[in-house]
């Protein structure tokens, strides 16, 4: 083992006995650990993370952050949705006080120790080398969420799940976990959010499963809020089988630096994923992705959309790989990657990837990176407008594509007013 599994092994021998869950739950965790110490976490010469900040793992502390003898002051959250269920976790355990929502109760809702539950996608392959972080969350966590869909609904079902970082990093790390079933030809709108609730730097490695049955419909929304000083590790593996229907909408805005992994597998005919993300990089920020989409099945269909703006000295990137199995016969696929370079230091890196075994297939990609369109600037200058004006709606068009994709009017405007507060554009908040 490096030096940093046998510190990771260390601060789970030290932990062991705080963590909920016995038996079968124990046995999963030592599990977990037992295929993180085999394969490691990644390095940066790895090459889906060499855009990836991973010296901040020289400094973590692994064990999960202690609860507090009083709930942390957790700020401003973000205004409830009318009709919308909330959820708290606070350093990833369940917080009833600070949510909005009835009890977790019967087959829709419900929590649970996420060891425990008999998940199929639990102990993730090792075989995924980009998943690893999802076994240190399995070893790790306190306590998750799992929804679990069985019956259709006249009314979709309609949740939030708030993930509230408090602990510095020296205290311990957050172990947000969310698991989400939907049974054949049920509908779900899932807002997940990720915050912190003081600008301390946080330690956070998310964990988010999604199995989606033959006709289910999910619209997930993911929203990373966290404050400049935190870390964040994220990994959401997601199966949709025949008929299935995913709509995946990612903004990053947060951390000092955020690694998400998505890995997508369209496992039954006719599957359809859309994926729409948007990342904002300020100041010295990091801010990576990837996204492995996997056709395994014939005539499924992917589109997806990234959008990332890096100012001053950020760095900002996305990998999009497409894999299309021999059998995936009629698979259509479309990627488009753009990045806005919005600062003389900053740096994009958006890189397209299509596997293709199969002649039968529609697939296109593209990608670009550059500056702000210099004719576009210079007519809205002409127009009267200032030049931090003028370079503040430039980028807003940008982001439209994938802001255009969220059809929850409420949650639209949420994200339209803490854009605009992000691009510092009072005027485009007074618009909104």
């Amino acid at each position: 083992m490096s030096a940093l599994t046998d510190r990771i092994a260390e601060d789970f021998a030290s932990a062991a006995r705080a963590l909920p869950g016995s038996g079968h739950a124990a046995a999963r965790r030592r599990t977990a650990l037992e295929a993180l110490a085999a394969s490691g976490l990644p390095s940066s010469r790895d090459e889906n993370w060499k855009y990836t900040n991973l010296r901040s793992l020289e400094r973590a502390r692994f064990i999960p952050a202690p609860p507090g003898e009083t709930p942390p002051p957790l700020g401003d959250l973000p205004a409830a949705i009318p009709a919308i269920a909330r959820y708290v976790f606070v350093d990833g355990r369940f917080a009833p006080a600070a949510s909005e929502a009835p009890e977790p109760a019967g087959a829709v809702t419900r929590m649970a120790q996420p060891t425990a539950a008999a998940h199929a996608s639990d102990a993730v392959p090792a075989a995924h080398a980009d998943e690893r972080f999802a076994l240190l969350n399995q070893a790790f966590a306190t306590d998750g969420l799992v929804i679990d869909v069985a019956e259709t609904r006249a009314t979709p079902l309609q949740l939030e799940v708030l993930f509230i970082a408090s602990a510095e990093a020296q205290n311990g790390a957050s172990y947000p976990r969310l698991e989400v079933r939907l049974h054949p030809d049920t509908q779900l709108t899932l807002i997940e959010r990720h915050l912190s609730a003081t600008a301390e730097g946080s330690f956070v490695a998310s964990a988010v499963q999604v199995d989606l049955a033959r006709g289910a419909r999910l619209e997930h929304y993911r929203l990373q809020e966290l404050s400049a000083r935190s870390t964040l590790f994220d990994t959401l593996s997601a199966r949709l089988a025949e008929g299935a229907a995913y709509r995946l909408h990612a903004i990053s805005t947060g951390g000092q630096s955020a690694r998400s992994t998505l890995a997508l597998r369209l496992m039954g005919e006719r599957a359809d994923l859309s994926l729409a993300v948007a990342a904002l990089g300020d100041r010295q920020q990091v801010q990576d992705g990837y996204a492995v989409v996997e056709h395994a099945a014939a005539n499924a269909r992917t589109v997806q959309t990234f959008r990332g703006i890096a100012a001053a000295r950020a760095r900002v990137a996305f990998n999009g790989k497409i894999i299309v199995a021999p059998g995936a016969c009629g698979t259509d696929s479309r990627q488009s990657l753009r990045g806005l370079l919005a600062g003389p230091e900053a740096e994009i890196d958006v890189r397209p990837q299509l596997e293709i075994y199969n002649d039968d297939v529609r697939c296109s990609h593209g990608a670009t990176a550059g500056k702000l369109d210099d004719d576009m600037l210079f007519y809205l200058l002409s127009r009267g407008l200032a030049r931090e004006t003028a370079q503040r709606l430039l980028k807003w068009a940008f982001l439209e594509d994938v802001i255009a994709q969220i059809t929850l009017r409420p949650l639209r405007r949420q994200i339209e007013e803490r854009l605009a507060g992000h691009l510092r554009d009072d005027a485009l908040r007074e618009l909104l």
